[in-house]
């Protein structure tokens, strides 16, 4: 269960963190902010930043070939491997 919290910042900071965000590969501005907690908590990412570019191009290729269509149909047909 993940727990909301709420965080204020400068406006130019946030602005700097969306960039960063962005160029960096992160989905959102949260999970950039959990995964730098993470790395601060822990002294290692959850996931490098060469594994977080291919699982991109991965969500890339297969929405261009529709390799599947929802969440679930997804999921099943990764089990199925």
């Amino acid at each position: 269960m993940n727990t909301q919290v709420n965080l204020r910042m400068p406006q130019k900071l946030l602005s700097s963190v969306k960039s960063y965000s962005d160029e960096h590969g992160f989905g959102s501005v949260q999970d950039f902010i959990t995964e730098t907690i993470r790395e601060k908590l822990f002294d290692e990412p959850e996931i490098t930043k060469g594994e977080l570019e291919l699982v991109k191009k991965l969500v890339e290729v297969s929405e261009k070939k529709k390799l599947y269509g929802t969440e679930k149909e997804l999921f099943e047909k990764l089990r199925r491997k």
